[in-house]
Formats: C-alpha cells, structure tokens, sequence
C-alpha cells in the first residue's frame, strides 16, 4: 500500500527549488523535507528502517521485518541541511557517515541505494515525481 502524499507535487517542487535557490526560511526548510521524506517513502517502501530529520519529519521504509514497539533497530538521523544534500545528490552517502552528519544504527540503515533521489530534475507527476 502506498502511503498518502500530504505535501502537494506542485508545494513540494517549489520548496525544494526555492532551497536549492537559497532560500532557507523555516517553513521552505520543513515543506522541502517532509516532501523529500514522502518522495523516499514512494520509493523505498516499507517498515524496517525509520528516518529522523528533526525537527521537520519522520518516516520508514525499505521493505524488510516490521518494527511495532520502543526504539527500532534501524534508524537513521540527520538535520535538514545535511538530509537535502543527501537527497538532491550534493552529498553522497560514504560521506556524510564518514564525517558524522548522519548517524545511522542497525543492519539495514543503509540508504546509499534509495539516495539521492533526485539530481535536481523534474519528471511529468509521476508517482515518484522526481527523476533520479
């Protein structure tokens, strides 16, 4: 099943080109994210790894064994600015591990498959409504 979009495509590209054109009010940050969190939900779905990017949002994905109670075993966390980098390909993923921009716990807290999820280009409103 395929999780509800909250964040409109036409809301959410225009978050992420204003960021990526500098703007960096609060809420371009938090729609930016939350729709970027959508997007890798659309992408990778499922309920084994959580993604943290507080203060803005949180989702799971990847498909693998269901987390239901207290922390779960594979999460991944990180802030805004570093998680859109990931997202738009300005930051691969080796290194922002490598230099502690993300933390991530648990066998299957790899995101170097899913991300980025786009390079910046915009398909027709796709389900996945950015090209990789």
């Amino acid at each position: 099943m395929t999780a509800k979009r909250r964040i409109s495509a036409a809301d959410g590209q225009a978050a992420l080109a204003a960021w990526r054109g500098g703007a960096k009010e609060r809420t371009t940050t938090a729609t930016s994210v939350r729709f970027s969190l959508e997007e890798l939900t659309a992408r990778a779905p499922g309920n084994s790894v959580e993604v943290r990017v507080p203060p803005f949002g949180v989702t799971q994905c990847i498909e693998g064994p269901r987390h239901t109670r207290g922390t779960p075993p594979n999460v991944v966390e990180t802030d805004a600015v570093t998680w859109l980098e990931l997202a738009q390909g300005s930051l691969d993923w080796s290194t922002a591990l490598a230099s502690s921009r993300v933390q991530a716990y648990g066998l299957r807290a790899d995101l170097s498959a899913v991300l980025p999820l786009w390079h910046g280009t915009q398909s027709s409103g796709d389900e996945s409504i950015l090209d990789k």
